[in-house]
């Protein structure tokens, strides 16, 4: 169960630091309620069940990491992105920890 958890979020938080700090696309797959409660930063909302709508949007970026409250919806966009042709995409997991990368 473990290992299978540590599989669903980036394995290396000094390598996702890299990337969110050399200006990854951020993008926040929560409602957007949530995402104005709260939220990080420069990262872009577009809610999980938006995500096929807007594809446009992620088209270019260089690194794209995608995370949410828990974890949960952003392995879900990932997996969207991936189906979709986009190889460069990472399950940041929640908006806490990728507001706390940027903020050390």
């Amino acid at each position: 169960m473990f290992e299978f958890l540590k599989n669903i979020f980036s394995s290396n938080n000094d390598d996702l630091k890299k990337i969110v700090n050399e200006g990854a696309f951020l993008v926040d797959v929560r409602s957007q309620g949530e995402y104005l409660s709260g939220h990080v930063k420069g990262s872009a909302n577009i809610p999980l069940d938006q995500i096929k709508s807007q594809i446009a949007k992620f088209k270019g970026k260089n690194n794209i990491v995608v995370f949410c409250r828990s974890g949960m919806r952003s392995s879900q966009a990932k997996s969207i992105l991936e189906q979709n042709g986009f190889t460069n995409v990472i399950n940041g997991g929640t908006w806490n920890k990728i507001d706390q990368l940027l903020n050390k």
